[in-house]
C-alpha cells in the first residue's frame, strides 16, 4: 500500500506540474494563436532566478517568488509578446513555430551565460521537510501545495476565459481584433494580458518543480515541454481536459515504477508523456483548413540548369582541393559539414519548398548512420539499404498523421524525434544504451577509401547531385505544387489535389535524404553513437536551416558547415558555450519571418557589389529571358491577396 501512495503522489506531483505549464500554454495559444514552444525553457530561465533571489541574494521565500510571479515573469512575457512573438498569430504556422522555438534556443543561452553550469546550486522545497502522514506514507506540504494549486489554476482560469468580460475580449481578439477594436476593446492590451499570465504560470511550474528535478537546464526545459501532451489532450481549448490530460500523464510515469527493470524498458518512464502526445495527435479529429487571404512566400530564384552545373562542377573542386590540402583532422570536418548539408537540403523539401515545419531531420540522419553501423560492410548497396528504410520511417510516421496540418504535425513530428531519442535509439536494436558503433567505408569498383580525402570529394558530389535533382524537382510540376500548397492549402484543395499522400511521398523523400547523410556521416567517420542525433539537437538544424536559409541550396549547405563548427568552437571556448544558442536563437527570432534568410542578404549583397563594379556585371551578366522567367515563377508564388 505504501508503494502505491508513492507512485500515486509522485505522479500527481508532476500531473500537477504539467497543469499549471499546461494552462500557461493553451492560455496563450487561445488568445493569440501562438503555440509558445519556449514555455519550458521560460519555466527554467525562472527557476534559476528564483535560486539567484533565494538562495544566493537570500531573500525571503514569500518575497522572490512575488517578484518572479508578479514582475519579471509577466515582464518576459509581455516583451516576448512585444518582440519576438509580435503578429505571429497571423504568421504562417512554420513561421511562428521557428520563432519560439528559436526563443526557446536563446533562452537556453541566456540562462547558460548567466549560471555557468560548472557551480553547483540547489533550491529547498517549501516548508523545508515538513510534512503529513497519510496511513504510512508521508506527503510533503510541498508536494501538497503543488497539487493543490494546480487544481486552483485550472478552475480559475475556467472562469476567467468564460465567465468574465476579460476572458472574453481575450478570446475574442484571436478571432477578430478588429471587431473587438469597434466593440471598445483593445486587442494589443488582451495579447499583453496573456502573455504576462503565460509567462507567470510557466515560472510558476519551474518554482515548483526545481526543488524535485534540481537545477539543469535541458531537464527542466524538456520536463514542462511534457506538459504539451496535456494541451493536446485539451485540444489546446479546453482547460479542464488540459488537467485531466496532465493529471493521466502524471499517473502514467507514476505507476511505470512498477513496470521490469527491463532495460528494453529503461526509457519508457521519461518517454511516456511523448507517447501519449503522439496517440492524442493521431486521434484528434480532423482539423479544418482555413479559408482566407493567400499569403505568398518569395523564395530564392531557382538556377537554371546550365549555372546549376557550373556551380556543382566548381563546389566539387573546390571540396577536392580542400581536401587535399587539409589535414585528416580537418578533412573529417569538412566531411561532416557535408554530411550534414545534406539534412539541411531534407528541410528545404519538406520546409522551405513544402512549408511543414518538420523537427525529426535528425532522427532520420540517426537511422541512417545505425543501419550501416548494424551490418559494417564495405558493400555500398548498405547506403541503399539505409536510403531506403529511412524513406520507409518517413512514411510510417506521415501515414498516421494523415490528417493533421500546420501545428498538430509539427508536434507529431516533434513527437517522433522525442521517442526515438529518449526509446528506440537506446535499444539494442539500434544504437543501444551508451554505447558508440562501427561503421566501414564502402569499396566502389574496387576502389577502397583509406583515407577522409577522396571520401570526403564522394561525398561532395553526391551532395551536389541531390542539390541538382531537388532544384529539377522545383523547376517542374511538382515543385509547382509543393509552393502551391505552402501558400494555401485551401486553395490547392479546391483544385483536387491529394495533400495527404503528396505530403506522405514529400516526408519520404526528405527522410531518405537526411538518412543518406547519416549513412556517409557514419561510415566516414567510423563510427556513430545516439548522443549526436539527440531531439535537442534537431531543433539547432532546424533553426540553422532557417538562419542561413530555407528556401536555397546555398543555405543548406553553409548551415551544415555552421552546425558541424559549433561543437569545435564550444570545446575551443568553453567560456562561451552559451553564446552558441544566444546565436543561434537570437538569430532564428530575428530571421525567422524570412525563409530566405542570411543567403537572401549575401546574394543581395552581391548583385550590389555588381552593380557598382560594371565590368563584373558584363562578365557575370545571365540572358535577359532567364531573369523574366524567374520574375514570372516569383510573382506566381507569391498567390493573390
Amino acid at each position: 500500500m505504501n508503494e502505491f501512495l508513492a507512485y500515486t503522489f509522485v505522479g500527481l506531483l508532476y500531473g500537477s506540474a504539467y497543469s499549471i505549464a499546461a494552462s500557461g500554454l493553451v492560455l496563450t495559444y487561445t488568445t493569440t494563436r501562438v503555440f509558445n514552444l519556449g514555455q519550458g525553457a521560460i519555466s527554467m530561465v525562472m527557476a534559476y532566478t528564483y535560486w539567484q533571489l533565494r538562495v544566493a541574494d537570500h531573500l525571503p521565500t514569500w518575497l522572490a517568488i512575488a517578484l518572479i510571479l508578479l514582475i519579471i515573469a509577466p515582464l518576459l512575457g509581455v516583451l516576448i509578446g512585444r518582440v519576438a512573438a509580435r503578429n505571429l498569430g497571423d504568421a504562417p504556422v512554420s513561421v511562428s513555430l521557428v520563432v519560439t522555438i528559436g526563443l526557446f534556443v536563446l533562452l537556453i543561452g541566456i540562462a547558460q551565460q548567466i549560471w555557468p553550469a560548472d557551480v553547483g546550486r540547489s533550491v529547498p522545497q517549501f516548508f523545508g521537510s515538513d510534512a503529513f502522514t497519510i496511513g504510512t506514507f508521508r506527503l510533503s506540504y510541498h508536494n501538497a501545495l503543488t497539487i493543490v494549486l494546480a487544481a486552483v489554476i485550472a478552475a480559475g482560469l475556467y472562469v476567467l476565459l468564460n465567465r468574465t468580460r476579460t476572458g472574453t475580449s481575450m478570446r475574442a481578439a484571436v478571432d477578430n481584433r478588429e471587431l473587438l477594436s469597434l466593440f471598445g476593446g483593445a486587442p494589443g492590451r488582451v495579447s499583453t494580458l496573456s502573455w504576462a499570465l503565460g509567462s507567470s504560470l510557466s515560472a510558476l511550474a519551474g518554482i515548483l518543480l526545481v526543488s524535485q528535478v534540481g537545477l539543469d537546464y535541458y531537464q527542466l526545459t524538456f520536463l514542462v515541454i511534457d506538459a504539451f501532451a496535456a494541451a493536446v489532450i485539451g485540444r489546446l481549448q479546453s482547460l479542464p481536459m488540459t488537467f485531466v490530460g496532465a493529471i493521466v500523464v502524471g499517473l502514467g510515469q507514476g505507476y511505470a515504477g512498477y513496470l521490469p527493470q527491463w532495460q528494453v524498458l529503461s526509457g519508457f518512464r521519461d518517454a511516456l508523456p511523448t507517447i501519449v502526445l503522439f496517440i492524442a495527435l493521431i486521434f484528434l479529429p480532423p482539423v479544418r483548413l482555413r479559408v482566407g487571404q493567400i499569403k505568398g512566400i518569395r523564395s530564392a530564384p531557382v538556377p537554371t540548369r546550365f549555372r546549376t552545373a557550373q556551380v556543382g562542377i566548381a563546389a566539387v573542386v573546390l571540396v577536392a582541393l580542400l581536401a587535399g590540402q587539409f589535414s585528416p583532422t580537418h578533412q573529417l570536418e569538412l566531411g561532416q559539414g557535408l554530411g550534414y548539408g545534406l539534412v539541411m537540403l531534407s528541410l528545404v523539401l519538406v520546409s522551405g519548398y513544402g512549408g511543414f515545419v518538420s523537427m525529426a531531420s535528425l532522427a532520420f540522419m540517426g537511422i541512417g548512420a545505425a543501419v550501416v553501423c548494424k551490418f559494417a560492410t564495405h558493400d555500398p548497396l548498405i547506403i541503399v539499404l539505409a536510403v531506403v528504410v529511412c524513406a520507409a520511417a518517413g512514411a510510417l510516421v506521415a501515414l498516421p498523421v494523415l490528417r493533421l496540418t500546420g501545428l498538430y504535425l509539427a508536434l507529431a513530428t516533434f513527437a517522433f524525434a522525442e521517442l526515438m531519442d529518449k526509446l528506440v535509439f537506446q535499444t539494442n536494436a539500434l544504437f543501444g544504451y551508451g554505447s558508440v558503433l562501427n561503421a566501414k567505408r564502402p569499396h566502389v569498383f574496387g576502389y577502397k577509401f583509406e583515407s577522409y580525402g577522396p571520401f570526403v570529394t564522394l561525398m561532395a558530389v553526391i551532395l551536389v547531385l541531390v542539390a541538382a535533382g531537388l532544384l529539377a524537382l522545383r523547376r517542374g510540376a511538382v515543385g509547382r505544387i509543393l509552393i502551391a500548397m505552402r501558400d494555401s492549402q485551401i486553395a490547392t484543395s479546391t483544385l483536387g489535389l491529394n495533400q495527404r499522400w503528396f505530403r506522405v511521398g514529400l516526408f519520404s523523400l526528405a527522410a531518405a535524404i537526411a538518412g543518406l547523410g547519416g549513412a556517409l556521416f557514419a561510415e566516414l567517420a567510423g563510427n556513430a553513437s545516439a548522443t549526436e542525433f539527440q531531439s535537442l539537437y534537431g531543433l539547432e538544424v532546424l533553426l540553422l536551416a532557417v538562419i542561413f536559409g530555407v528556401t536555397s541550396m546555398t543555405g543548406a549547405v553553409l548551415a551544415g558547415m555552421a552546425y558541424m563548427y559549433l561543437p569545435i568552437f564550444t570545446s575551443q571556448h568553453p567560456s562561451l558555450g552559451g553564446v552558441t544558442f544566444l546565436v543561434i536563437g537570437g538569430g532564428a527570432v530575428l530571421l525567422g519571418r524570412d525563409p530566405n534568410g542570411l543567403t537572401n542578404y549575401m546574394f543581395s549583397g552581391v548583385r550590389w557589389l555588381l552593380g557598382r563594379l560594371p565590368v563584373l556585371e558584363r562578365i557575370t551578366h545571365r540572358p535577359e529571358r532567364v531573369v523574366l522567367r524567374q520574375e514570372s515563377e516569383q510573382v506566381v508564388s507569391h498567390g493573390a491577396a
